[in-house]
């Protein structure tokens, strides 16, 4: 395997592992399976970085992790129908829900409604910035190069819209 493909990797999981174990809570219901979640999809995309290139490994770290909790929760609903076969149906009315409680749901939203005002504050290259290197995974080099703008200014404003990011959600504790 590259070795800088592999120091990206890690430099890339190490900075987004809490954001991954936090996106496959909600599809798997649980801290210690989302846990071991990330640690199988750190696993499984290195084993893919041996074998081939990746040109965008953030996004692939995380739909990697997606399809293992998919994976995971249909193994858990064979498994579930199997040793639900000779229980009592008053059994079932303690297991909990697949979809988030109304609760949570507006948590989220108003987390999302927030995140989106931070952003419409962010200057048009910082918001830019941020979706390329966070959401699509590109390089800053890459960003750099589409912007017309030095690799140290990308990563200026990327440093910049996340300090935005995180003052607006450290301010209240959440």
């Amino acid at each position: 395997m590259d070795r800088t493909a592999l120091d990206r990797l890690n430099h890339i999981y190490s900075g987004q592992r809490r954001i991954l174990v936090r996106s496959l809570m909600p599809i798997v219901g649980s801290l210690a399976v989302a846990e071991d979640l990330a640690q199988e999809t750190y696993l499984k995309v290195r084993a893919a970085l041996a074998q081939t290139q990746i040109q965008h490994l953030e996004p692939f770290l995380f739909r990697t992790a997606r399809n293992l909790a998919l994976d995971h929760l249909r193994r858990e609903r064979r498994r579930g129908a199997v040793l639900r076969q000779g229980e009592d149906q008053d059994d079932l009315a303690h297991v909990a829900a697949d979809t988030p409680s109304p609760e949570a749901e507006v948590g989220d939203r108003q987390l999302l409604d927030r995140l989106e005002q931070v952003m419409s504050r962010l200057t048009p290259r910082q918001r830019r910035v941020m979706v390329a290197c966070r959401l699509e995974g590109r390089s800053y080099a890459e960003v750099a190069a589409d912007l017309g703008v030095s690799t140290s200014t990308v990563q200026k404003d990327l440093k910049d819209a996340m300090a935005a990011c995180l003052g607006s959600f450290t301010r209240d504790g959440r």
